[in-house]
């Protein structure tokens, strides 16, 4: 018995990893695109010794720049799927006498042309969204409309 409870307690913290719905019982949280969208390409025509200024037309505003730390921008993406964090990514420069002097970050997409095409694939098909009722009622219909 002891076991059993054991089990299903420990069962308990990971059903978010397995049902993340479950637990806001059929309310639909929206897709949320957030911060810089970085390309390679984009990346690949930094050069040390640019201005901000040049910085800024090759990679846009930075999402973060710190008051206290002028000499660092950060730029920062993340994909939240249904409350989820799906991808989480950061690129970050910083700046010696107003200048570039260094930058490092994650991997991004080759070309803007991968981004849009990992974007339109992180879109909901017509029916994820939708509750297990939905589909089941959604099916009827199918079937009794076939007929």
């Amino acid at each position: 018995m002891a076991i059993a409870a054991a089990t299903a307690v420990t069962g308990c913290a990971s059903i978010d990893k397995v049902t993340p719905s479950w637990r806001s019982l059929g309310v639909y949280k929206i897709d949320i695109n957030q911060g810089n969208y970085l390309a390679q390409d984009q990346i690949d025509r930094l050069k040390v010794g640019m201005t901000p200024q040049q910085v800024r037309l090759t990679l846009g505003t930075p999402l973060i720049e710190f008051p206290f730390t002028p000499k660092r921008w950060d730029y920062v993406y993340e994909y939240t799927r249904q409350g989820v964090v799906r991808e989480h990514r950061k690129f970050t420069v910083w700046f010696d006498d107003d200048k570039l002097a260094r930058w490092e970050g994650d991997r991004m997409p080759q070309t803007v042309v991968d981004l849009n095409r990992s974007a339109s694939a992180k879109a909901l098909p017509m029916d994820e969204g939708k509750s297990w009722w939905q589909k089941i009622l959604d099916r009827k219909s199918d079937s009794s409309s076939a007929h």
